[in-house]
């Protein structure tokens, strides 16, 4: 899952050593789960390489970067995370192609999280680049310049969640206002439904919230490929609504999305974690039949009297291991809370379940 624009951040980690390209000419090997994180640049379409970069700590090590020739030049899928060592590998893997950093023309962003847009503006700066991301992030990237409170923390209380939400009000005291350097505003937005005309190809761009609000995709119809960032992942469940401004219903949304998806013809899959596969339509099916159960799996913990957000979170297991919600750090409880609500708020608008607040928290039952 992407990581939330200003959530506790481990101590960098070290890269990996740099490694050959794997599996077939236009794939990845798919039998060891972390193959994928491996630097270089690794061709998955004809003029398509896909660049691991490194993320700082977290049990998430990389993100996909994808460098699109475009004659004399290059158009990038997503950016990565500002830090000097993601920029050398970033210049590292286009040498491996052909290209120079300064041969960057833009970067496609496919939302607003750091992993994916701070690298992007941090080279901007370097080289003159182009940055665009999707019209729907405006509203947060203004949240994030007018930052002053977490809102995680109101929204910790409603779930009932006090004691967590304690801890991220001493994380928020004992920890600067982060650097903004890196979330200026970009050059353009795009709107739902573009084409954009490369010299090699064109991308259409897809609106799919839920991720964050404005998260978009990149559809290449002519080479059978989809530019998906964290909207469809091949080996996590993307992570929803984690963002400053949160939408009323972001897994709502993000279930809606996945069916818009679903109605394109199937393409490769080019996610921003993970290898390359061959199916969206694959990973949408198991996507949305782990969202029904999962609804299903917090509708009966509330029928066995699990009745606030937090008490529903820690009434189910997370991660494929089945953790209970305590063996969690800060950041990991916050998403899993927040996940929780999502999907207690879907249970509401189907009617499974009624919503009632109290004394600022909200308690749910069977309907």
């Amino acid at each position: 899952m992407g990581r939330p624009m200003l959530a506790p951040v481990a101590p960098l980690g070290q890269a990996a050593s740099p490694g050959r390209p794997i599996g077939p000419r236009y794939g990845d090997r798919v039998d060891d789960r972390h193959a994928w994180e491996q630097p270089g640049a690794f061709e998955v379409a004809p003029g398509v390489h896909r660049i691991p970069l490194p993320l700082p700590g977290d049990a998430l090590h990389a993100v996909n970067v994808y460098a699109i020739s475009d004659g004399d030049q290059v158009v990038m899928i997503d950016g990565g995370w500002a830090m000097s060592q993601s920029t050398e590998l970033m210049r590292a893997g286009l040498a491996q192609i052909g290209y120079e950093l300064s041969d960057v023309r833009e970067f496609l962003v496919t939302h607003l999280h750091r992993d994916h847009y701070t690298q992007a503006v941090a080279v901007r700066r370097i080289t003159g680049s182009e940055v665009s991301v999707g019209e729907g992030e405006r509203a947060t990237l203004t949240a994030i310049h007018n930052l002053t409170t977490h809102p995680d923390i109101a929204r910790l209380t409603e779930a009932g969640a006090s004691d967590v939400a304690a801890e991220m009000v001493s994380w928020t005291v004992s920890h600067a206002i982060p650097d903004r350097t890196d979330w200026e505003d970009p050059d353009h937005w795009l709107t739902n439904g573009v084409d954009l005309a490369l010299q090699t190809r064109t991308l259409r761009v897809i609106a799919t919230p839920g991720h964050t609000r404005g998260h978009v995709v990149f559809h290449d119809r002519q080479a059978n490929a989809l530019f998906a960032g964290d909207h469809v992942l091949p080996h996590i469940t993307p992570s929803i609504g984690v963002e400053l401004l949160r939408p009323s219903s972001p897994l709502r949304d993000y279930l809606t999305s996945l069916e818009l998806v679903r109605g394109l013809p199937d393409a490769q899959l080019l996610p921003a974690h993970g290898p390359v596969t061959g199916s969206v339509h694959a990973r949408i099916d198991e996507l949305l039949t782990h969202h029904q159960n999962r609804l299903q799996t917090i509708a009966d913990a509330v029928d066995a009297g699990a009745d606030t957000g937090y008490a529903v979170a820690r009434a189910i297991g997370w991660t494929r291991r089945g953790r209970k919600l305590d063996e969690l750090d800060l950041f990991n409880q916050v998403l899993a809370i927040n996940e929780t609500v999502a999907h207690l708020i879907v249970l509401v608008e189907r009617g499974w379940l009624v919503r009632t607040v109290l004394d600022g928290v909200a308690h749910f039952a069977r309907s």
